[in-house]
């Protein structure tokens, strides 16, 4: 006849074995913040949190009769009226410097 012995005392792990309550606290501690500092790393990395936007606003506008280009970017320019026309220019894709009664214009804001 063989006996069959059960155990009832659960073996302790190998990584645990002779580590004391605060070793094994002071390890969890240890590999928490170096994860952490590792995801914030990649989030970093990623360009997650950046809020810098290159895109221009416009605000559009609907020429009133009589107006011109250059009285229309005398109203919305805080400088340089001239670089204000290149400006409207460009964003709407006229060739010239003629605009009729009417036309909708898209004027970039600062």
């Amino acid at each position: 006849m063989s006996a069959v012995v059960f155990n009832s005392l659960a073996p302790q792990s190998s990584v645990n074995q002779g580590l004391s309550r605060r070793a094994r606290l002071a390890r969890t501690l240890v590999v928490l913040s170096l994860t952490v500092v590792l995801a914030a790393g990649f989030a970093a990395r990623s360009g997650a949190g950046d809020h810098v936007s290159n895109t221009p606003s416009f605000v559009s506008v609907v020429a009133p009769g009589g107006a011109t280009l250059w009285s229309i970017a005398a109203a919305y320019s805080d400088g340089d009226i001239t670089a204000m026309v290149e400006t409207i220019r460009e964003a709407n894709n006229l060739t010239g410097y003629d605009i009729a009664a009417g036309a909708r214009l898209r004027i970039p804001t600062a």
